[in-house]
């Protein structure tokens, strides 16, 4: 199993993307929560991550919407029934914890489905910004609820990033 990873600059701060066997796996804000260790990213090599640092592009321009990768989401089985459940919310919505929870026929799970939520290991691609609390707030991300805050801002057409970025 080979993993190479590489560093790009965003409106949100620097990104660090992640390749196993040249499939983006992972996809780490600075300072984000559940982020591995660097010494498991591999070695620095940005041949794999042309796709994706074209798309990523387009997506902080305003110019792409649905992202179109493979991806390697290495998770539980129900954690990566909860990340392609995030895949299918649309660019510029939201859903809630719990609305996701009845979606994957586990009403009860809306817990469960926060902590699957926490544990995405590919930001912004794998929409995790777009899951909101039971009353529309902003609960845990692990990016930071700021940066939560402006992806969702930059998706309904505010600044979210750019010049006016907090990152």
């Amino acid at each position: 199993m080979e993993r190479l990873h590489t560093l790009i600059d965003s409106p949100y701060g620097p990104l660090t993307l992640v390749a196993t066997d040249g499939v983006l796996s992972g996809l780490y804000m600075t300072e984000q929560r559940h982020r591995p260790a660097e010494e498991t990213f591999g070695d620095r090599d940005p041949a794999p991550f042309g796709e994706a640092i074209s798309q990523l592009e387009a997506y902080f321009a305003g110019e792409l919407k649905d992202f179109d990768l493979p991806l390697r989401l290495d998770g539980t089985p129900f954690q990566r029934t909860v990340w392609d459940e995030l895949r299918r919310i649309p660019y510029g919505e939201t859903r809630t914890y719990g609305e996701l929870a009845e979606i994957l026929g586990k009403p009860g799970a809306s817990r469960a489905v926060g902590l699957a939520n926490g544990k995405n290991p590919i930001g912004v691609i794998v929409p995790c910004h777009r899951v909101v609390g039971a009353n529309g707030s902003l609960t845990g991300y692990g990016g930071g609820l700021a940066r939560k805050q402006q992806l969702l801002a930059f998706e309904n057409g505010g600044a979210g990033g750019g010049e006016d970025a907090l990152f």
